[in-house]
């Protein structure tokens, strides 16, 4: 499509150019031709130039209607520019007694110029006047003005018939007087003048007067001047009446648009005003997808409410958990808001539905102002979702206090300001949480690697591991320590609470039971020690159950500790046992009765024996009815799998862990350590 309108626009300008090249040409080879057939050609390539020159210009100025007053005043030169010729040409041209001109060949050729940038003067002229003409139009006018357009071609051409009959003069001049009742009807159509603001309406009054006067001394200078007027004539009669119309229109139009300027002025400032407010509420609808920065938004907000609002000073305030927050100040002292603000709300005024006016006079009682004071404030609540989240305040110095409009266009405002605010606190509370789960993402990374990365493979000893966080760092930990004389130590813990501060406490104790499990053997000794070491670290609300074994996979001899952790399961031919030797958890007690209570345990393995370590968060398990999964269940898999491939066993417990709790979340770290002895 753009294409196509660069092709024609460049089509149509150099059809134009030849045209007015040969126009130009023809006028200096046949100077005199005033009758016959020259003339009628003559007369055909003055209105074809003309035509061209109008659709150029037309397509030129489509372009730039969104400046009208730019259209008024490029109209406005041009007019000064066509009195400035033609009143030079009055003076420097002579005629005889009879009125006739004495051309020359110099004289010709300035003619030809002159009469030449007259016509596209005067073209552009009436192309702006249609430009403005549908400027702002809600419904298609074309025909009117096409009309218009019609009759005052037809009045260029009814010069023709002049020429062969001069008595049938009655038919141009009824073209000219319906040309001039059509450009009165087309006058009237300045829809575009009420768009304006008020200081382009006071600057448009002076231009429209100083414009009526040059069209109407341009008129008289066509019309009474002996030279103008024969000069023009003996060009092209058609060009001497297109002349005078177009004077006409111009004066009428820009008394038209004199006195409809003048009707408008009084309201002027108040379509500014409204202007303004929907301008202001677009901005702001840009700002709630745009700007993500809570203090920003708050201070353009404030800013924006003085202009809308025709006030002096602006202030915002928003509600949080510790109370009421001053965010943002405008033209005035942040004392004074503050001030201003906890005493207009502590004052009990029922805020939080619509705008109220507070008239400030007791205020000014009771605050020592730093700067002038206040006669009247507007406060409008914030609200989102039916709850009130701030305030906004706007205050006027002078008697002008705020009327109904004042309020409707304040409550607009401040109810799209709270969106645009909520928005950029949701936006940062977005952020913030991406902040956090990226940092999440690392320390399930670094968990992860903490885990052991891979089992041992020892014969005649099967191990299956498995570690399901709750949230995305867990406090469960499982590792194993190869010892020598064919011995494996392992440790289940399980850190109190969950999340990041259960996973802190959980890689401490990693980094203890690996740096004592290689340097004392005795199950209890390692974790009296590890309760010491824990001293420093815990606090009163932490502690941490675990069990540490030592398995001979040579002997199937079993040795563990239990502090404060879940029984240990053993299922073997002669079916399930738990054994739960006393012990309290780690950081429970760091005195003798932690390592009084210990009891260490020596268990003999038979062959194809199962050992099960976990978590409580197997038995503890919940649906959506917050029942457990409890351990009676927990065995039954245990001993209706018994003779299944650990691994398998590991699987289906987690099955049926995932079907009982489907409808509900995982409450707590899930780990799970299963070993199998067969020396044969």
């Amino acid at each position: 499509m753009k294409k196509s309108f660069k092709l024609f626009t460049s089509y149509n300008f150099e059809k134009l150019i030849t045209l007015s090249v040969i126009l130009f040409l023809f006028n200096l080879v046949f100077t005199y031709h005033s009758t016959g057939f020259l003339f009628l050609i003559h007369e055909i390539l003055v209105f074809s130039t003309i035509y061209l020159l109008y659709q150029n210009l037309h397509f030129f100025l489509s372009q730039k209607t969104d400046a009208p007053l730019t259209l008024v005043i490029n109209s406005g030169i041009l007019a000064a520019i066509i009195f400035s010729i033609l009143s030079i040409t009055n003076s420097i041209y002579n005629s005889d007694s009879e009125g006739n001109i004495s051309f020359n060949f110099f004289n010709s050729l300035l003619s030809i110029v002159i009469l030449f940038i007259l016509i596209i003067s005067l073209v552009y002229i009436f192309t702006t006047f249609r430009e403005l003409f549908f400027l702002r139009q809600k419904k298609d006018p074309s025909t009117y003005f096409n009309t218009m357009a019609v009759f005052i071609s037809l009045s260029f051409l009814a010069n023709l018939f002049l020429v062969f009959d001069p008595s049938i003069d009655y038919v141009r001049d009824a073209f000219y007087v319906v040309s001039i009742i059509l450009i009165v009807l087309n006058s009237v159509r300045v829809a575009w003048i009420a768009f304006l603001t008020k200081k382009q309406k006071q600057y448009l009054l002076l231009i429209s007067i100083v414009l009526t006067i040059v069209f109407g001394l341009s008129f008289s200078l066509v019309m009474d001047s002996n030279i103008v007027k024969k000069l023009i004539y003996s060009f092209s009669p058609g060009v001497h009446t297109i002349f005078s119309l177009i004077t006409i229109y111009g004066m009428i139009y820009f008394i038209v648009i004199f006195f409809t300027t003048l009707f408008h002025l009084p309201t002027a400032e108040a379509f500014d005003r409204k202007a303004l407010e929907v301008s202001s509420l677009m901005d702001i609808t840009k700002l709630i997808t745009q700007v993500f920065d809570f203090k920003e938004l708050a201070d353009t907000i404030t800013a924006m409410t003085t202009e809308i609002c025709n006030s002096d000073s602006a202030w915002l305030v928003t509600r949080d958990k510790n109370g009421i927050v001053l965010n943002s100040v405008y033209k005035i002292g942040f004392v004074d808001a503050d001030k201003m603000c906890k005493l207009i709300l502590e004052k009990n005024y029922e805020f939080d539905d619509e705008i109220k006016i507070v008239e400030s006079n007791y205020l000014n009682q009771e605050i020592n102002y730093q700067e002038e004071h206040f006669n009247s404030i507007a406060v409008a609540p914030l609200k989102v979702y039916g709850t009130t989240s701030g305030y906004l305040f706007t205050a006027r110095k002078g008697e002008n206090t705020f009327d109904n409009d004042d309020k409707k266009s304040i409550q607009t405002f401040a109810n799209y300001a709270a969106v645009a605010l909520e928005n950029a606190m949701l936006i940062k509370e977005s952020i913030e949480k991406e902040r956090l789960e990226k940092e999440l993402d690392v320390a399930r990374d670094i968990q992860r690697k903490i885990l052991p990365s891979k089992l041992p493979e020892i014969d005649g000893l099967q191990i299956s591991a498995l570690f399901v966080p709750a949230f995305e760092v867990g406090g469960d930990y499982y590792d194993f320590f190869e010892l020598p004389d064919h011995k494996l130590g392992f440790v289940i813990a399980d850190v109190s609470g969950k999340g990041i501060s259960a996973a802190f406490i959980m890689a401490e104790v990693k980094g203890i039971f690996e740096s004592l499990a290689k340097t004392i053997i005795n199950p209890k000794n390692i974790l009296i020690q590890v309760n010491e070491i824990l001293k420093n670290s815990l606090d009163r609300k932490s502690f941490v159950t675990a069990i540490y074994g030592i398995i001979d996979y040579e002997s199937g001899k079993l040795s563990i500790v239990r502090a404060g952790h879940t029984p240990l399961i053993r299922v073997g031919k002669n079916g399930l046992e738990k054994i739960q030797p006393g012990g309290i958890g780690l950081g429970l007690d760091f005195a003798k009765n932690f390592s009084n209570s210990l009891q260490e345990l020596e268990i003999n393995l038979d062959n194809n024996d199962i050992v099960v370590c976990y978590s409580d968060g197997i038995p503890e398990a919940k649906n959506s009815k917050l029942e457990d999964f409890g351990y009676e269940r927990f065995e039954n898999i245990l001993k209706q799998n018994y003779n299944k491939q650990i691994d398998i066993i590991s699987n289906e417990i987690m099955r049926e862990l995932s079907l009982f709790s489907k409808d509900s979340h995982q409450h707590d770290d899930i780990t799970l350590i299963i070993f199998r002895w067969n020396k044969n």
